[in-house]
């Protein structure tokens, strides 16, 4: 089973970016995707992307033009479940859970906490009260696997300029503590797992070029229940994929999926 993620930056706009293809090419079974501003009534047939043989499903924010979740699956899954349960956060569309036998699959875009004291306390909830669902299940002997936009850059082999960013969202100790506090409760980022020296980045801000530069952060991750890490095959950063700001990852999962 593999399994991608993608901060897209708006699904319209990608689609027009050579989306399609870069689909093909990561070929997976399950593309969670971050940022799809846009709203179910949008919909138009190019977007399924059932010529892939995906079958599209969205969690869209009750605001136009923000945030919002979608999966693309193209193996049987048991159930997609819309939104926390919580409503403060689901009016914003940021999560997706799918299962699949004993895996409970997260598609997430964490809140980001750049925009004052108030969005600031409500990310910190979000991640509070997330990580709680995800240890419940775990206990429960579900295989927790999580992925999508964090928000965050744990260590400062992460980011390009960790001294200058110590103060800005993305990079705070709060932010960086719970990050570590979700690990803590048995749970593996996996490629850093993998790759503990690896210099690699997922997002580049577009207003200073950064991405020709290189001058990005790690944010978008897949962190998996520790009893996940024997299955894991592959786990991959597709930096040279274009069309977001955002660069895809992927797991590899062995088994008969």
């Amino acid at each position: 089973m593999k399994i991608a993620s993608w901060n897209v930056n708006g699904l319209r706009a990608i689609m027009k970016k050579g989306f399609k293809e870069s689909v093909e090419a990561l070929d997976a079974d399950l593309l969670f995707i971050q940022e799809t501003k846009m709203q179910e009534f949008q919909l138009v047939e190019e977007i399924h992307l059932k010529e892939l043989g995906y079958t599209l499903t969205m969690h869209s924010g009750v605001r136009k033009g923000y945030s919002s979740v979608a999966v693309y699956t193209r193996i049987p899954v048991d159930e997609v479940i819309k939104g926390s349960g919580i409503e403060d956060y689901d009016v914003e569309g940021r999560v997706l859970q799918v299962n699949i036998g004993d895996y409970a699959l997260f598609g997430i875009y964490f809140p980001n906490g750049g925009q004052g004291e108030e969005r600031l306390a409500y990310k910190m909830r979000f991640y509070e009260d997330l990580l709680k669902k995800f240890v419940d299940l775990k206990e429960a002997g579900k295989k927790v696997i999580i992925t999508g936009d964090f928000n965050v850059a744990h260590e400062e082999i992460d980011l390009a300029n960790p001294e200058s960013n110590e103060k800005t969202s993305g990079f705070l100790p709060m932010e960086r503590q719970w990050f570590s506090k979700l690990l803590s409760h048995g749970f593996v980022d996996i490629y850093r797992d993998r790759n503990p020296e690896k210099v690699i980045y997922t997002w580049w801000d577009q207003r200073f070029r950064a991405r020709d530069r290189n001058a990005g952060w790690r944010i978008d991750y897949f962190v998996i229940s520790e009893e996940v890490v024997k299955e894991v095959e592959d786990a991959t950063i597709y930096n040279e994929l274009m069309g977001s700001d955002h660069c895809p990852l992927s797991l590899t999962l062995r088994g008969e999926n």
